[in-house]
């Protein structure tokens, strides 16, 4: 199995798109991405500008992605698809994402998790060191981790 990762492009979003709305959970369509106002155009410019996406490849086939946005210092997306879940493709991409992000200068980052009780995804971020630091305004949890805990690793 050879897994590469690389930057994406703005030429790249339809893939971005394509591997966050064939998830099994957190799931979201083209539609209501829209209506957060996340559109093409915007994943486009953030990727571009502030921020930088990346693609995990498996064997040449795109399958999994990441984004992180400096200016907010936040990982806006992380997902794999489903065939290729437990490969270890999401642990790369966070790293990729939050490598940028203390790179280009932020100290503390978040995310947000769907608050679905039980969600996968719940686990997989606590295991890689981020911390629960409550709920967002439209009732997502979010997750917190900082430069320091990146540099020593968490807490015992």
């Amino acid at each position: 199995m050879t897994v590469a990762i690389r930057v994406a492009t703005a030429n790249e979003v339809p893939i971005l798109n394509a591997i966050r709305t064939s998830v099994r959970e957190n799931h979201m369509s083209l539609e209501r991405m829209a209506d957060y106002g996340i559109t093409p155009e915007v994943i486009a410019r953030v990727i571009t500008t502030t921020g930088r996406g990346f693609i995990a490849s498996v064997d040449g086939v795109d399958a999994g992605i990441s984004i992180a946005e400096a200016e907010a210092g936040c990982i806006f997306a992380m997902f794999v698809l489903p065939d290729y879940e437990g490969m270890g493709l999401g642990r790369l991409l966070m790293a990729k994402a939050e490598r940028f992000l203390f790179e280009a200068g932020c100290r503390d980052v978040w995310l947000e998790a769907g608050a679905v009780e039980g969600l996968r995804a719940h686990g997989f971020y606590a295991h890689l060191g981020w911390r629960h630091d409550g709920l967002m305004p439209d009732g997502q949890l979010r997750f917190v981790k900082s430069r320091d805990e990146l540099v020593r690793g968490p807490a015992a």
